[in-house]
């Protein structure tokens, strides 16, 4: 590893899902002008719109795309116009 390219104010930091109000504590250097207390003490608070825990692939709630189905129906559509 390199030296003296990394940043040294590592700290622990909540990161909130807006979305289902999900919360983790982890380390990083992200700044944040808010705060929360988390069983008694006070972390920076950075606010999430989508993570592991609301993100539809990580849940299980994706839609499959009939790729297949499509490409298909494309080749048949336009059959009449080939050469």
């Amino acid at each position: 590893m390199k030296k003296e390219i990394h940043p040294a104010n590592y700290r622990l930091v909540v990161f909130k899902d807006m979305s289902n109000d999900d919360i983790f504590i982890t380390k990083s250097t992200i700044e944040s002008k808010d705060t929360i207390e988390v069983e008694g003490v006070e972390y920076p608070l950075v606010k999430l719109e989508i993570s592991r825990t609301s993100h539809p692939y990580y849940t299980g709630k994706a839609k499959l795309i009939d790729t297949a189905g499509r490409i298909d129906k494309f080749k048949s559509k336009y059959a009449k116009y080939q050469k």
